[in-house]
């Protein structure tokens, strides 16, 4: 699929390069998710909630390892979670990590 070319007009016209505030916070986004298995994990999510074993089990990844990703994707705001009993459950929280990811996997 051909991506539209945007011309130096249309990206000029957009004043966001020049907020200090929104290119750290968008730095923080894009190096949370520069993980091969964080990405595993938003790709996993992307269909919905899910409980951490059936993350860990699905994704073949240690659990130590899981859990030590979700917990960087929480802290920075991209997942969020809810107990239900001894069962905590997974789910994007951030729309815009799930536009990355969807436009990455648009790309192949």
């Amino acid at each position: 699929m051909a991506r539209k070319k945007v011309s130096p007009e249309e990206f000029i016209d957009s004043e966001h390069w020049k907020d200090e505030e929104w290119l750290e916070e968008n730095a923080e986004l894009l190096k949370a998710l520069a993980h091969p298995s964080r990405l595993k994990i938003i790709g996993f999510l992307s269909s919905g909630k899910q409980c951490v074993k059936h993350i860990w089990e699905a994704l073949d990844l240690p659990q130590p390892n899981v859990s030590q990703h979700l917990s960087v994707l929480r802290n920075k705001g991209i997942l969020g979670y809810k107990r239900e009993g001894s069962i905590v459950c997974y789910y994007i929280k951030n729309k815009k990590a799930l536009d990355i990811y969807k436009l990455l996997i648009e790309e192949d």
